[in-house]
């Protein structure tokens, strides 16, 4: 554990970090129990308590010039644990069902990254600005999150002389993610208000532990250690396929490959496979579910916790008003096109709330926005398969070839 005030800089490492993260969590759901529009609406606990501390961390800095900065080490890891059990409890079974809405949501994500980068680059040119300033307030962001802004800052900050690329894509995608948090969950609510929407069967919710009366299992010792266990060795076979992949010339995260790597053991594997724990593979057990709950609401909540709002305030302006004209396409979008596609049912609605993070934040932030609305009306199993789906997997591979594309016609 180490702690150091070094020139107002003041640094803590990932035990600390971690730490507070957690502390952060518990402040989230203390506020969400005590101020009704929050649960009412289905913010996610890590975005009330994250988005607090880093309003506090910033008036220190205002007042005092004090600088905190986190070590977000283990934060990754948790993005890990987490995607890897969302691989563990896919089933081909639900794969091939929702094969059809997997096609739909992939084709309307793709089809509204182009009017996303189209908007962004509309109101940049109605500043006198770069295009490029507009694919930074963008899919380079929005749809891309901070690891793609930051990938691709340095060569536009190159290609187009924009000095403060790299500022602009990191606030861009910071604000996308506040946005993104705060948009889901009420999308969700009016649409299963206003159209009676209920889930089409009971079952244990993807994300958080299992309602005992509901039917749940009890969680047990040996059953978290199993889970862990299966995250582990699906996260191995995932780091493996990821320099595979890496091999080929093709750059994916590894979270994505761990995501893929519990997929096909959870669906190779036979239930008569001998395992060391003496029982079958977890997949779907309130265990795996607890600790998805765990690992995306801490690493949210670091996240969050962890933004220096303060490097923000200079790039007011144009930036704010790309973002205003992308938010309000995004709930056009989801509204009026994502939902009626995706078939106006349950599923559709919770879909929705997990696009409202995909639109203007990350993969996390549409995991969170859906979790949310599960333990609120209900789960949705397909739409806990299609939306990692598309936006942890596909969504890089188009932004990979579009940002490119976009940049040099635009």
């Amino acid at each position: 554990m180490e702690l150091t005030f070094i020139d107002g800089v003041l640094s803590l490492d990932s035990y600390l970090t971690v730490t507070i993260g957690i502390v952060v969590l518990f402040i989230g759901r203390r506020l969400n129990s005590a101020i009704g529009f929050l649960k009412e609406f289905s913010i996610p606990e890590p975005v009330t308590g994250g988005l607090l501390i880093s309003i506090l961390i910033g008036i220190v800095y205002g007042l005092f010039g004090v600088e905190v900065q986190f070590d977000l080490q283990a934060r990754d890891v948790l993005l890990i644990y987490f995607f890897t059990t969302i691989g563990i409890n896919a089933s081909l079974k639900d794969l091939l069902k929702g094969g059809l809405p997997l096609v739909i949501l992939l084709g309307l994500t793709v089809s509204y990254m182009v009017i996303q980068n189209l908007t962004g680059i509309g109101v940049a040119a109605a500043f006198g600005l770069e295009g490029a300033v507009g694919m930074l307030s963008g899919s380079v962001s929005l749809i891309g999150g901070h690891g793609t802004a930051i990938a691709w800052a340095p060569r536009i900050s190159e290609e187009f002389g924009i000095s403060n690329a790299m500022e602009i894509g990191i606030a861009s995608a910071t604000f996308g993610l506040i946005l993104a948090s705060l948009m889901g969950g009420p999308i969700a609510k009016y649409l299963i208000n206003r159209h009676d929407l209920k889930p089409a069967q009971q079952a244990p919710i993807d994300i958080g532990v299992v309602d005992e009366k509901a039917g749940g299992q009890n969680i047990t010792a040996f059953g978290f250690l199993d889970a862990v266990l299966a995250i582990h060795i699906s996260a191995i076979l995932g780091m493996f396929l990821n320099e595979g992949v890496a091999s080929l010339g093709l750059q994916l995260p590894l979270f994505v490959t761990c995501l893929f790597a519990g997929i096909l053991i959870t669906n190779l594997l036979p239930d008569s496979f001998p395992r060391i724990s003496g029982t079958k593979w977890p997949s779907r057990t309130p265990e795996v579910a607890l600790i998805a709950d765990l690992a995306l609401g801490t690493f949210l909540a670091m996240s969050l916790m962890s933004m220096q709002l303060w490097s923000l305030i200079d790039l007011a302006g144009p930036m704010f008003t790309i973002l205003a004209a992308q938010f309000v396409m995004a709930i056009l979008i989801n509204i009026f096109v994502i939902f009626p596609a995706m078939g106006k049912n349950y599923d559709a609605a919770v879909v929705c709330s997990g696009f409202g993070g995909i639109s203007l934040g990350s993969t996390p932030t549409a995991m969170a926005n859906m979790s949310a609305v599960s333990q609120r009306y209900g789960t949705s199993h397909l739409a806990f398969i299609i939306v990692p789906l598309v936006c942890a997997f596909f969504i890089d591979l188009v932004n990979a070839l579009m940002i490119p594309f976009f940049l040099a016609n635009f």
